[in-house]
């Protein structure tokens, strides 16, 4: 109970904050806990409007940022989304619940131990459509392909050109891009016509690793 008054706060914070507009996305926001998919010891701070370390030099975002992402990839039930860094599964287990059980939820994520600690959280949800894959997510996932929706939860340095060709047409891809300090979030509409692009502000995320990340 005491979770569920945190997480209604939370909810009308991102309300409030103008960032949560659509009722499907703040269904799911009581559905999917956030506590239940940050480490242990600091499950009291879960319901702050703040990133918190999952390990491995790895964050679970922001909420109200994981909220702009989810209501700009503008998803509908039985889509088929690919996401770039599971980290500790949560945005996974948003996505997975929106596009329902028609849907399928692609989810890749570099670092194993992340890969298997998402795994778990996401076992105790008894989600069937979400698949996890341990690689390299700069270069995508070319075995599902193509996707109707792809979300990349890290900092790029440019739009990675396999992302953009696993894309549908009429496909939408919500990414962060710029430096390794703050990037813009990038809405990107792949149209028949050509790339549609706008910009929803600004964000600080963990550098994306990968051949096409940022090189240390």
């Amino acid at each position: 109970m005491q979770y569920d008054v945190q997480n209604e706060r939370l909810i009308t914070h991102v309300r409030n904050r103008g960032f949560l507009k659509s009722k499907d996305i703040e269904n799911v926001l009581r559905i999917v806990k956030r506590h239940e998919f940050v480490p242990q010891e600091i499950v009291e701070m879960s319901y702050e409007d703040m990133p918190l370390s999952i390990g491995h030099d790895q964050t679970i975002s922001q909420p109200s940022t994981v909220v702009a992402m989810t209501e700009a990839l503008d998803v509908k039930p039985g889509q088929k989304i690919l996401e770039i860094g599971t980290g500790s599964g949560w945005q996974a287990a948003i996505l997975s619940n929106l596009v329902g059980s028609a849907g399928m939820v692609y989810t890749i994520e570099i670092l194993q131990e992340l890969a298997e600690f998402a795994k778990k959280n996401l076992v105790k949800q008894k989600l069937l459509n979400v698949k996890i894959v341990c690689g390299d997510g700069s270069v995508g996932l070319e075995k599902y392909a193509p996707y109707d929706r792809i979300i990349v939860t890290a900092a790029c340095p440019k739009v990675p050109k396999p992302l953009l060709d696993q894309l549908k047409v009429d496909g939408i891809m919500v990414i962060p891009v710029g430096n390794v300090y703050l990037q813009k979030m990038h809405v990107i509409k792949k149209l028949e016509s050509g790339i549609e692009e706008e910009t929803i502000g600004s964000f600080m995320f963990v550098p994306l690793k990968g051949k096409l990340g940022f090189q240390e």
